[in-house]
């Protein structure tokens, strides 16, 4: 059984979501401990025991030590099995995170797959819908992976009651994907999302990105008025030659709009200002599936601690070995490949 220090590193729940994907994926049984053991709240929140319970159920587990609170567990996965499912978190924890977890192993499943995640949708510390929806997935497609992605309903924190649905088509094998620099920027274009909030607060997030975004084409405020919780998203998506990349920044009680959109702004233009075609947080995100295609690589202008925890936990389950460098300043490069057998 492999052991995980859940503190290592950045320390957060990435090191419980990977662990349990690449459990399932490679059939090894692990146990983790000290489980976010320097979060302010420690142990299992509300969304990763969703994220514990929801693994379970895909691949017929035994688990021992899984509850609310909880800072050890351990788990042993039997199977991947396809099908239908549902997970509802029951807060407005993120389901993003949840869907981050169960994806690996079902996009590898021998059969289709359809996952109902309710509860929060846009949550600060954790990928928003778009960027899955736009970024994300198009290049899981390019690796012979097609999700389909449907959002129901927003879920904002405090009330939740998001709910989103994922068709998966699996793959047999992986195809490896490498980027290099984004190339020429075709578009930047930016969205204001209120739902049950005052149209004006777009308005005043849209003239901050006019401002401070050097190039913007398009942009619009979109206004929802149904959904059972209130909130605000303000979105730049960046297309390049390379990839679509979506920055984001969730509105919070006692933030200002312009605050908002300024910090989406800031966001954008650090990427834009880089060679690199990769973002931070894509950054994370592209490295399970390129170990488990054996190969892969591209070029990020941030390392950060989230990543090189990543990092380490994958290459506890997997025979591959990452290779990262800094060949320049604010530009990092990635390799993945596996490594040789005697």
């Amino acid at each position: 059984m492999i052991e995980i220090d859940g503190s290592i590193g950045e320390g957060g729940g990435q090191i419980v979501r990977s662990s349990l994907a690449l459990s399932i994926i490679t059939g090894k049984p692990f146990q983790i401990y000290q489980i976010r053991a320097n979060r302010k709240k420690p142990g299992l929140l509300n969304q990763h025991l969703t994220a514990v319970n929801a693994a379970a159920e895909i691949s017929a587990a035994k688990t021992s030590g899984v509850k609310l609170g909880s800072s050890a567990f351990t788990f042993d996965p039997t199977t991947i099995k396809a099908g239908n499912y549902r997970f509802d978190i029951g807060t407005a924890g993120s389901t993003m995170l949840v869907f981050q977890t169960i994806l690996p192993p079902l996009m590898l499943a021998k059969e289709p797959s359809s996952i109902t995640l309710e509860g929060g949708t846009h949550n600060p510390m954790a990928p928003p819908f778009e960027f899955i929806k736009n970024t994300f997935l198009p290049l899981l497609e390019r690796m012979d992976v097609t999700v389909r992605a449907n959002l129901n309903s927003y879920g904002f924190y405090p009330q939740g009651g998001g709910s989103l649905k994922f068709d998966i088509q699996p793959t047999g094998k992986l195809i490896p994907l490498h980027l290099k620099e984004k190339g020429a920027i075709k578009a930047v274009n930016a969205r204001a999302l209120v739902v049950k909030l005052p149209d004006e607060i777009g308005n005043r997030e849209l003239r901050v990105l006019e401002s401070e975004l050097s190039q913007l084409n398009e942009k619009n405020v979109l206004v929802v008025e149904e959904g059972r919780s209130a909130g605000n998203v303000v979105t730049v998506e960046i297309v390049s030659d390379a990839l679509t990349e979506t920055v984001t920044a969730i509105g919070e009680r006692g933030v200002k709009a312009e605050q908002v959109a300024h910090t989406a702004a800031v966001e954008a233009n650090h990427y834009l200002a880089s060679q690199a075609a990769v973002g931070e947080h894509l950054c994370d995100q592209l490295l399970l599936p390129m170990a488990l295609a054996g190969e892969g690589s591209f070029l990020t202008s941030v390392l950060s601690a989230h990543t090189t925890t990543n990092i380490a936990v994958i290459q506890k389950f997997l025979n591959v070995e990452i290779e990262t460098e800094s060949i320049a300043p604010g530009l990092f490069s990635v390799k993945v490949h596996s490594r040789n057998i005697s």
